[in-house]
């Protein structure tokens, strides 16, 4: 009934730039916080950003200062990546958590993954 499709993903050289985008569709009544994780081979799936209906954000050390989460306010949030090194390399998951009525109790949902690899 929800779907979250993300795109933006690619190959980037060391100090290059990414926009991810990810938009949700479906039965929506509202959504409160919207969040991009990543998962490197053979390492376990981390939080990379948040960001809240209110518009607070939250970042992992590791990002702060190069990436930024951002959101319409509708369905869709982006992280644009700065300055990307070659141990961001990863595939990046969308993350929102999701009412689908007014009565309904929240529901954590993701996308499908985008790969993100930084490679000179």
């Amino acid at each position: 009934q929800v779907q979250l499709v993300e795109s933006g993903g690619g190959l980037v050289q060391p100090g290059g730039s990414l926009r991810l985008s990810c938009a949700a569709s479906g039965r929506i009544y509202d959504i409160n916080t919207m969040g991009w994780y990543r998962q490197a081979p053979g390492k376990e799936r981390e939080l990379v950003a948040t960001i809240t209906n209110g518009g607070e954000t939250n970042y992992a050390d590791s990002v702060k200062g190069r990436f930024t989460i951002s959101r319409d306010n509708a369905r869709t949030v982006f992280m644009t990546m700065n300055s990307l090194k070659p141990e961001d390399t990863a595939v990046y998951y969308c993350n929102m958590r999701i009412r689908s009525r007014s009565y309904s109790r929240s529901t954590d949902y993701w996308g499908q993954g985008t790969q993100v690899t930084v490679s000179s």
